[in-house]
């Protein structure tokens, strides 16, 4: 073991509150889901030091050479697609014209399409084929807040900037690049479902249109509702500054809303006004003291205020923090939480508001594959990294240069396929872990912004409708798609990566996160999206409208009665 791997070891056994001399049985005794991960290269004697991934897995063929052939040939529908989600920029559960615009190509290349997965309107399950392995893509397709960019512009430049003289906002924009994965999503599927039709394969391809990934929602209850049931395997990429497969966990993620009520007055005679942000601003301020000896280095909470108040002489009688909550596991996510709940109790009593506390949802962490990522790997050193022009190059400098960040433009190569570090220090949540706990599930990461820079930025927005994302999202396409063909045409390798499957979560019983009966968070559609999808509102079993929350508390008081001055 060296060094690297010793301090990574002791950091894992230091999170658990074990000691130096813990074994691997212990950790797995402390928490086996995340065990499922870390804990399973161990066991099999996987060591970063002396690891070297296999060749020879991807297999030449006349159908893959069909699946690649469609992506270069229609390179300029694909980015199109890329581009038109990038214009949109539709919010979590907003998606409307996105997911329209994604379920109209695939229909074009022969998919059929099923709307309002698990309830969400914006959701849809794209099939192809029948019989044979069922293999599953991811296409994702929400923006972000905030995160306007003109695109190609390597300074801080809204493409939509709201005007208010007391608090101007940006637009949204995809800074997280969804419009990429979800267009290199949707590629990679048409292209395996080209490959079937022109080689009578017997196997059947899904696509998986998932709404409000950004909020961790649309796959965590579609899991729950048992729409990825039947899956043999689930590929999946994310746009990111590299290139190379995901073998690692994620964070388990809990989402939450806190809605504390009061009475509204005058600011300037505030005597007796019970202030909603008042409560809002105790929570922050109360969870934040939990940070140096209630957070495990694995652990993360962030919040933001919902609606704070629209001006400063009226005392807001209702406000909303809105948290998410990171950790290792669930079991470990579940710890953290259930404090910050009890903040949420004590910053109501101390406000003297009503506390309205909804969880929204909640995921597990991923649950990777080795031989999964082994065999996207082969294949992506076969077909080759993404290629980048001099200006691509220069875009992304200036990029780096704009955000202090050093000037190393884009990478020329994929990067090598590395084991997990044996301690997980916290990081990233996606609700494609639910649906890796339901299949082997591959994941890569490939190319579209510079590297140094982080996700959920604008200049992730920057990228994404150029080049850049282009490249990123083609190659993305071509890896998915080669990695698909291979799992249909050489049984061995899926019966692999379902037996490695198995073997990880042995012991490990899933359960969502998700309360029984708890309705999704939703927004109604517009009518013409409900008409062109053959959708009716309210889904089957939702409450709408959803019932309010009003605040219809008392004045407090203002102190014993005085007698008047003579």
């Amino acid at each position: 073991m060296t060094n690297e791997q010793g301090i990574g070891r002791r950091r894992l056994l230091k999170m658990f509150g074990l000691g130096a001399t813990a074994t691997t049985a212990d950790v797995l005794m402390a928490d086996p889901v995340l065990a499922a991960t870390l804990g399973y290269d161990e066991r099999a004697g996987v060591s970063a030091s002396s690891y070297q991934p296999p060749r020879g897995l991807a297999k030449s063929s006349p159908a893959k050479d069909t699946a690649l052939a469609w992506i270069n040939a229609n390179r300029s529908v694909v980015t199109g697609l890329n581009d038109r989600v990038w214009q949109l920029a539709e919010l979590s559960l907003r998606e409307w014209n996105s997911a329209l615009a994604t379920a109209d190509l695939l229909r074009a290349n022969g998919f059929t399409i099923e709307w309002g997965s698990a309830g969400f309107p914006a959701a849809f399950v794209a099939t192809y084929g029948s019989g044979g392995p069922v293999v599953g893509f991811n296409a994702e397709y929400d923006a972000l807040p905030n995160l306007s960019q003109k695109t190609g512009v390597a300074r801080h430049d809204p493409l939509v900037y709201n005007y208010d003289a007391y608090g101007p906002t940006y637009g949204p924009g995809h800074g997280d690049a969804h419009n990429a994965l979800g267009a290199g999503s949707t590629a990679a599927a048409i292209a395996v479902a080209q490959a079937i039709r022109s080689h009578r394969l017997k196997a059947t391809v899904k696509l998986f249109g998932s709404t409000g990934e950004e909020q961790l929602v649309g796959k965590a209850y579609a899991v729950k509702a048992g729409v990825y049931d039947g899956l043999d395997a689930f590929l999946d990429w994310h746009p990111f500054t590299t290139t190379t497969p995901f073998w690692n966990t994620t964070s388990a993620l809990m989402s939450a809303t806190f809605t504390f009520l009061g009475a509204s007055g005058h600011g300037g005679v505030p005597l007796g006004n019970r202030s909603g942000l008042d409560g809002a601003l105790l929570m922050a301020t109360m969870s934040e003291y939990l940070r140096e000896k209630n957070v495990a280095p694995s652990g993360r909470f962030h919040y933001s205020i919902i609606n704070g108040g629209g001006a400063p002489n009226v005392t807001p009688d209702m406000c909303s923090i809105w948290y998410f909550v990171r950790e290792g596991s669930p079991e470990r996510a579940k710890v953290l939480y259930d404090k910050i709940v009890e903040c949420a109790k004590a910053a109501a009593q101390a406000s003297q508001t009503r506390l309205v506390h909804r969880f929204h949802s909640g995921t597990w962490n991923l649950l990777a594959n080795k031989r999964g990522a082994e065999l996207l790997y082969d294949n992506m050193l076969t077909i080759g990294p993404p290629v980048f022009t001099a200006e691509d190059q220069a875009l992304a400098k200036a990029l780096q240069k704009s955000l202090g960040r050093p000037e190393s433009g884009l990478p020329s190569a994929i990067a090598p396929l590395t084991p997990p570090a044996a301690g997980y220090t916290g990081g990233l949540a996606t609700d494609t872990a639910d649906v890796s706990w339901q299949t082997p599930t591959a994941v890569l990461l490939a190319t579209t912004f510079p590297p140094n820079l982080p996700n959920h930025n604008w200049s992730v927005t920057a990228t994404a409708a150029t080049n850049i994302a282009h490249e990123g999202l083609l190659a993305a396409a071509r890896y998915l798609a080669a990695g698909a063909v291979d799992l249909i045409t050489q049984p061995a390798l899926l019966d692999g990566m379902k037996q490695e499957f198995l073997e990880r979560k042995e012991g490990v019983t899933w359960a969502s996160l998700i309360p029984d009966g708890l309705q999704p968070p939703l927004y109604q559609p517009p009518a013409d999206f409900l008409a062109k999808t053959g959708q009716h509102w309210p889904p089957a079993g939702v409450t709408w409208p959803v019932p309010q929350i009003v605040a219809a508390e008392q004045l407090g008081t203002t102190g014993p009665p005085m007698p008047p001055v003579t």
